[in-house]
């Protein structure tokens, strides 16, 4: 269980805002908030900092020993009353790094292992330096996935520099436990995204549960839910199996047994991008004793592939099958070969 922390404002309802808006200057919460003047309000002018230019969502000041005192004692509420797994930090770039070190101090004197996750929409070493975060929600490697899969905007060239760009911004132990979605309550659903063709979809999901980091799925897209923006990315979940899409959702049930049985197929396998043919998708993953081949052929031609001489005769742990020298791939499709070095 991982809650979500709104830290960098509060809602317009908050009681220290309200104390602030009834007693102005003589409020004992004045610093609390980035305040730029009195009254709060002139007509439709805000004299405050908020969230978004949102009136309703001023900004908190994390600088005020108050506000992070407070702050901190919710932090450690929601570990010591009931053992949450983990933060999620909204907006958590809007907020100064001192406050983050405090954090993650005082979270992990609770509890050592609790899981603190930055949304961060862009680079963030300064974030994962050991002193902050243990992970960001990886938008990155989002934006370049689904510019490929969903989109089909990118080619594999240039989608592989976008990757290669994302895995050497951040040492290999960040990459390893990177939080990377497909799609979140800020942005359309996936299948959304990939104008509702289930098997772009899958393909998706062949990536990215095969990528370096942690797969994240957004509630009912393994069930084929669809959306566009707010509120179309929000609605309900769909508990009527007979309205659900079963054929995706038994896809993404396997490919998480695969990532359960094979260790390469999970984040601490060494990932390499390969080129066997051209416009497909090709990488290896290598761990322990075993290296697993990724043959993903996103468009809808059929693509004739010569495979290297150490994966002749592999077996396809996707169909269970055999493969010879040559790989025939129709159109979007995908192999998952693996070889064992035993």
């Amino acid at each position: 269980v991982m809650l979500d922390a709104v830290f960098n404002h509060s809602g317009y309802g908050f009681k220290p805002f309200q104390d602030v808006l009834e007693k102005e200057e003589h409020s004992t919460y004045k610093d609390w908030f980035h305040i730029k003047k009195f009254p709060l309000q002139e007509e439709n002018k805000v004299n405050y900092r908020t969230f978004g230019f949102e009136p309703i969502m001023p900004k908190l000041n994390t600088e005020n020993k108050e506000v992070q005192n407070y702050l901190l004692h919710v932090a450690k509420y929601w570990i010591e009353e009931f053992n949450i797994d983990g933060w999620r930090l909204d907006v958590a770039n809007e907020v100064d790094h001192h406050f983050w070190r405090e954090f993650r101090k005082t979270v992990k004197s609770i509890k050592p292992d609790v899981y603190i996750l930055g949304e961060i929409w862009h680079d963030s070493m300064p974030w994962l330096q050991g002193d902050q975060f243990d992970a960001v929600m990886n938008y990155r490697f989002t934006n370049a996935a689904l510019d490929f899969f969903a989109k089909q905007i990118s080619t594999v060239e240039k989608f592989q520099n976008e990757l290669t760009k994302v895995m050497q911004s951040y040492p290999q132990h960040v990459n390893e436990v990177a939080f990377n979605l497909l799609g979140s309550h800020d942005t359309p659903r996936v299948l959304t995204m990939c104008q509702g063709e289930t098997q772009r979809l899958k393909l998706l999901y062949v990536f990215q549960f095969s990528f370096t980091g942690t797969p994240c799925i957004y509630y009912g897209d393994e069930i084929g839910l669809t959306g566009g923006d707010d509120p179309g990315c929000r609605k309900c979940m769909e508990w009527d199996s007979t309205k659900q899409d079963l054929d995706l959702f038994f896809f993404v049930k396997k490919l998480l047994s695969l990532r359960k049985k094979y260790a390469s197929f999970r984040s601490y396998g060494e990932f390499a991008f390969k080129n066997l043919a051209k416009d497909v998708l090709s990488y290896t993953k290598t761990a322990e004793s075993e290296e697993l081949m990724f043959i993903i052929n996103r468009s809808n031609v059929k693509k004739e592939i010569q495979l290297p001489d150490n994966f002749n005769h592999a077996l396809d742990i996707w169909t269970n099958q055999y493969v010879s020298k040559h790989l025939s791939l129709k159109g979007h499709d995908f192999a998952i070969l693996l070889k064992n070095f035993k």
